[in-house]
């Protein structure tokens, strides 16, 4: 069949992206779902800071590629094996495809699917196949997904079937967002009732992670960022203390609101000096996450003393520790509570065509989360 679909030919191209249109809108070619495939009328999706890594080429991937990640839509047509989603099935589209069978996947830990780390990297479906094509030539898929499209062909492995009562363009939030964000907390950092958060990085991920603080129960939440505007939005999310991170004394001003630091520091900003600063302002014997993905050459020179003798642990967090089968409804289900206002963060609906605009806007930190509908 054919879609439009909007397509990156190459990474790297300046900003801004609404003169330049690093991403193009085409017709192209997309194959129906083969062995354990669905085919997916893509609703909503949301444009989000690893889509910008693969623009601005911080995250290399294989080009042409239809990008789109974080998305919500309906069941169109099941392939051959596919015997537990029907047409009309509503879905939220996860970007790391779990095979079920590998060492991760066995010890519970989907995230970190090999297969499906392998196929995302190679801009394939979890098959090792590609459906999307342009005159005749193969197009990238952008982690299983590639959902700045009208449709999708995807792995039956890349969907979460949800309660068709909950709006989708809400709902495609949940696919990377709140997974991350609020896993991270949650799942990574196992924030416990009554201790303190520090959240550095106010993005879409920041702060669905601040949301999931709060509905954790932090006694004290510390919202860290450069955006003003942010930093005022996370005060009304239920941030306790916010500081400005250009601040020449915020490690200070951080560790004496929180009594010598934070026993939990999240990190979504992506930078090694974000890095830095989480571990500074955590407090002794506690713990910092990160879930920022920098550029591949970014290092930190790790102070190993300090980390034993202060018994620090630091983790790394992708799609929040997540298992998305479990994850999901439960998300959902505190978003229905009123517990994890997620509808809070959208910063505007836009059309396929104003793709670029979206982007320059996210570049410049001047959106939360913008969600392309269809």
């Amino acid at each position: 069949m054919k879609i439009r679909a909007a397509i990156l030919n190459q990474m790297g191209i300046a900003p801004p992206y609404a003169q330049t249109e690093p991403l193009k809108i085409e017709r192209i070619d997309l194959d129906p779902p083969k062995e354990g495939e669905v085919l997916v009328r893509i609703a909503a999706a949301g444009l989000c800071h690893s889509d910008l890594s693969v623009i601005d080429g911080n995250r290399p991937r294989p080009t042409p590629m239809v990008l789109g990640h974080e998305a919500a839509g309906i069941v169109e047509e099941c392939g051959p094996g596919v015997s537990d989603l029907k047409p009309g099935d509503h879905v939220v589209m996860v970007f790391v495809p779990s095979c079920g069978h590998c060492q991760p996947c066995a010890e519970g830990r989907p995230a970190l699917c090999e297969p499906g780390a392998a196929a995302n990297t190679a801009g394939t479906l979890l098959s090792g196949q590609r459906r999307l094509h342009r005159n005749g030539a193969p197009v990238n898929h952008h982690l299983g997904v590639s959902a700045f499209a009208e449709y999708a062909t995807v792995s039956r492995r890349s969907l979460i079937k949800i309660d068709p009562e909950l709006p989708l363009e809400e709902a495609a939030l949940f696919g990377c967002a709140v997974l991350t964000g609020v896993g991270a907390v949650i799942n990574t950092a196992q924030v416990r009732a009554g201790t303190s958060v520090a959240i550095i990085g106010l993005g879409g991920v920041g702060l669905a992670a601040l949301l999931g603080a709060v509905a954790a129960g932090a006694r004290q939440i510390v919202a860290i960022d450069l955006a003003p505007d942010k930093l005022a939005l996370a005060k009304s999310l239920g941030a306790t203390d916010a500081f400005n991170a250009a601040d020449s004394n915020v490690v200070e001003a951080v560790r004496d609101a929180t009594g010598g630091g934070a026993d939990y520091c999240c990190e979504f900003a992506g930078s090694p000096k974000a890095f830095e600063l989480a571990y500074k302002i955590t407090r002794r014997g506690g713990t910092t996450v990160t879930a920022g993905l920098p550029p591949p050459t970014a290092t930190f020179a790790l102070p190993i003393v300090n980390l034993v003798a202060e018994e620090r642990t630091i983790r790394g967090s992708y799609i929040g520790t997540c298992v998305p089968l479990r994850d999901i409804p439960r998300y959902i289900a505190l978003y229905r509570q009123g517990r994890l206002p997620i509808n809070r963060l959208m910063s505007g609906r836009l059309k396929l065509e104003e793709i670029n605009v979206g982007f320059d806007r996210l570049a410049k930190g001047e959106a939360i989360r913008q969600v392309i509908t269809f």
